[in-house]
Formats: structure tokens, C-alpha cells, sequence
């Protein structure tokens, strides 16, 4: 299962019995994952021109999936004692795929995709995926999250950019749309203009960018695989899929390219300190 996207450098994991019940009960739902997971690519400049969050690529992705019913579902537990109301919890799960089966049974799986968020939003995303499970809301839970060779490459990636792009000053990369907030700016310059060894501002602004947006405190593949080997989430049937390096594009439309660093400005701004 899922052998395409083994193939294209995803990393795949099933956690209690996840792949028996993909097999068995949920084919088709596996299938669509697949095929729309596939279709993804994220342009290097979407990364830039982000600043690090979801990227256009991310929302073609949560489009992708909408459009094959994976939508968003508000899950809400009340419990009463003798009528009397006494606990009410809502569950919000951004993707749900729901499944009738045989005899009209209706059955759902849970997907959240952590691009780039802080990595205790895994705890509250295995945590929620652990609750619904236990209460019969979920039979499965899936988690997307960039994988090992992406996160190990990313500044690799940022890199090959700056030397294409050839970045050397704030001012070329104002030229293709790209503000720094006064700290960023800081920061850079504080490396390239120390006293004992110096770097270049091309090393200087790749590593800051990088450091600062995709750090290890964020969502990426160890930091789910930490979770999972606590325990977080059991014993609720799990699907990790991890974001290869290869989705990563580069030599893009320029036009479209334009519209999507634009699109990135406000999350530099809301970060000015």
C-alpha cells in the first residue's frame, strides 16, 4: 500500500494495525490519499515567500483533498448523568473523510496536515485523534508533516536559490519581493559583520531564514516520531506520511511565482518585532 508514494521518497508508517484497516475496511479512502497526495509540489519560492508558513503548495494540498471529501468536521462529546448534562468537548479535525460501509454503517477518518507549526501542535493533534478514537468518532487518524530528507535539506535548498537567484544584498531581495522584519536584518549582519569570522551574507541569510522558520522546535518527521514511540495518541490506529525533499521545485513561472511571494508579505510583517 501505498507503494507510489514510497517510490517518490514519502515516508510511510502505520502505527496499531493501521495498515490492515486501510486494507480492509478503508481501499478507496487510501487510494484518493494517494492520488491527490502525488499531484503535490511546493516551488522553492513558495517556501521564501512564505516565511516559512503553509505555503501555496500546502493549500493546493487541503484543496485537493476537500475536493475528494476530506473536509472539515467539528466533533462534539456530550455526556449526561440521568439526563442532566454534565461534559460537552469539541474536536475540530481540518480534514474527515467519512466512509459508509456495508449494512449503512457510517465510519470516518481523521487527517491534519502540519506543514510548519510549533511541535505541540502533534499533542494536540494525537491527542485529539486519541480521543475521538476511543469515543467511536474515528476508526483512523492520519498525519502529514514534512519528512526527514526534506527537513534535512532545506537549507541545502534555501541555498541553491540564494546562489541562483544571487543574493548578496537586502536590496536584490526587496528586487524579487522579499522584505526582512528589523530583527531578521539584525541577525544577518551581525554574522556577516563580526570581528572573527565573518560569512557570507549568502550563508548569513540562508542559514538565519532557515534556522528561524523550519527549527527544530517545529513540525517535522523526529518530532512526530518522538510522540509516536511515547505513545502519544495510542491506541488509536495512525497513518504518518512525511513530505520528501523531491516535492520541493525549482525554475518556476516567474509571473506566478511573483503572485505567490506577494501572497507570503503579511506573515513577514505579522513577525516585525
Amino acid at each position: 500500500m501505498f507503494e507510489a508514494l514510497k517510490k517518490k521518497g514519502y515516508q510511510i508508517e502505520f502505527v496499531s494495525h493501521a495498515l490492515a484497516i486501510l486494507q480492509i475496511d478503508f481501499p478507496d479512502a487510501a487510494a484518493e490519499l494517494e492520488e491527490v497526495i502525488l499531484r503535490q509540489s511546493i516551488p522553492i519560492e513558495e517556501i521564501i515567500g512564505s516565511g516559512g508558513g503553509e505555503t501555496k503548495g500546502t493549500q493546493r494540498l487541503r484543496n485537493g483533498l476537500t475536493a475528494k471529501s476530506w473536509t472539515k468536521e467539528i466533533f462534539t462529546i456530550k455526556k449526561t448523568i440521568n439526563d442532566e448534562p454534565r461534559e460537552s468537548i469539541s474536536h475540530k479535525v481540518d480534514h474527515v473523510r467519512l466512509v459508509y460501509r456495508t449494512g449503512g454503517k457510517r465510519d470516518r477518518i481523521a487527517l491534519e496536515i502540519e506543514w510548519n507549526n510549533k511541535d505541540p501542535f502533534f499533542d494536540r493533534d494525537l491527542e485529539n485523534f486519541k480521543r475521538l478514537h476511543s469515543e467511536g468518532g474515528i476508526s483512523l487518524g492520519v498525519m502529514v508533516t514534512r519528512g526527514t530528507s526534506l527537513q534535512d535539506n532545506i537549507l541545502s535548498l534555501v541555498r541553491r536559490w540564494v546562489d541562483e537567484k544571487q543574493i548578496d544584498t537586502f536590496e536584490r531581495l526587496s528586487e524579487l519581493g522579499i522584505e526582512q522584519t528589523s530583527r531578521q536584518r539584525r541577525e544577518v549582519l551581525r554574522r556577516v559583520q563580526r570581528t572573527r569570522n565573518p560569512i557570507p551574507f549568502r550563508d548569513a541569510w540562508a542559514s538565519q531564514f532557515v534556522s528561524d522558520k523550519f527549527g527544530a522546535a517545529t513540525t517535522h518527521w523526529r518530532k512526530l516520531d518522538d510522540r509516536i514511540k511515547r505513545g502519544v495518541g495510542n491506541p488509536c490506529p495512525l497513518l504518518l506520511i512525511g513530505l520528501p525533499a523531491a516535492i520541493v521545485t525549482f525554475g518556476e513561472d516567474p509571473q506566478e511565482i511573483k503572485s505567490l511571494i506577494e501572497a507570503g508579505a503579511q506573515a513577514l510583517e505579522e513577525d516585525e518585532e
